[in-house]
Parts: structure tokens; C-alpha cells; sequence
């Protein structure tokens, strides 16, 4: 079952090179994250990207960029295991990991049609707006779950085990 789950995870240029393939009338969304301790209000949030298109690629952070963003004691799940998390997930179709801080080469590469981050990014911060725009693709914005998010899932664990 592994190797089916973890045949959604694929190299960018590789996927890039597939996604041309299969582009004709179908619609490519993009999102990204760390999803370090994968959480319903990140389920929510990508099963409701996956409703802007056909098909739902899904950047994560790789360990290396999770420490540059977060700091030396993120990430908590390492890269392979949120990649196979998130690969599970019905609503995703490809599952690419970065190494650089922000997503921009990867959505250079993969050229989505929809870009898709949370509410909380005002629209002139998200990172390959611009880009997407500018190939007449459209950005869409989802309201995230206010009370939960892996910040506070460590605070919790730390306040009843510490």
C-alpha cells in the first residue's frame, strides 16, 4: 500500500513534464506548506483548494526549509512522513518537495492554473502571484481554522507534559 500512496509524491520537473501531458482542459491547482503535524484545519484547507480544479499538487517545505523559515526545532515530522501523510490524502493528486524557503521556483516550474493560499495572506505577499497571473491564472484565497494550528498543538503538548 505504500508504494501506491507514495507513487503522489514526484520530482518537480518530472511532474512538470507530466502535468504538460495531461494539462489539456483540465485545471492545476497549486498550494504549499510545511504541515508539520498535519491538522483538520489543514484538511479542510486542502480538500477545499482541491475544488478550484481538476487536479491538486501540493508543496511541502522540505526539513532543510522548514528550519530556515521556523527555526532549528521544526520541523516535528520529518519531510518523508509528512510527504506519505499528505499523499494519503484523498483530495491531493501530487505531493513535490522544496528546498528553497518560498515555492516560487516550484511554481515557475509546474506553471499552475490556480494558486491557492490561506486568507491570512494578503494578496501583493503571496508568493508566485505574480507569476500566475500574469499566464492568466487566477489566485484564490481560503479562509483558515482560527483555533487550531500545529503552533498551538505543541503549546498544548508542552502546557501537559512539560
Amino acid at each position: 500500500m505504500e508504494h501506491k500512496i507514495m507513487s503522489k509524491l514526484w520530482n518537480c520537473k518530472k511532474l512538470a513534464q507530466h502535468l504538460d501531458a495531461l494539462r489539456m482542459g483540465k485545471m492545476v491547482v497549486f498550494t504549499n506548506g510545511c504541515f508539520d503535524i498535519l491538522h483538520a484545519g489543514h484538511v479542510d484547507y486542502l480538500k477545499k483548494a482541491r475544488d478550484f480544479g481538476d487536479l491538486l499538487v501540493v508543496g511541502i517545505n522540505s526539513d532543510h526549509s522548514v528550519r530556515t523559515i521556523k527555526g532549528i526545532q521544526r520541523p516535528i515530522i520529518p519531510q518523508k512522513q509528512r510527504a506519505e501523510v499528505l499523499c494519503a490524502l484523498e483530495c491531493i493528486n501530487y505531493v513535490v518537495i522544496f528546498d528553497q524557503p518560498d515555492p516560487l521556483e516550484t511554481i515557475k516550474t509546474l506553471k499552475p492554473d490556480v494558486l491557492v493560499k490561506g486568507a491570512d495572506w494578503a494578496l501583493d505577499q503571496i508568493i508566485g502571484a505574480e507569476f500566475v497571473m500574469a499566464r492568466a491564472g487566477k489566485i484564490e484565497r481560503i479562509a483558515i481554522t482560527p483555533e487550531i494550528s500545529t503552533s498551538k498543538i505543541i503549546e498544548i503538548v508542552l502546557d501537559r507534559y512539560s
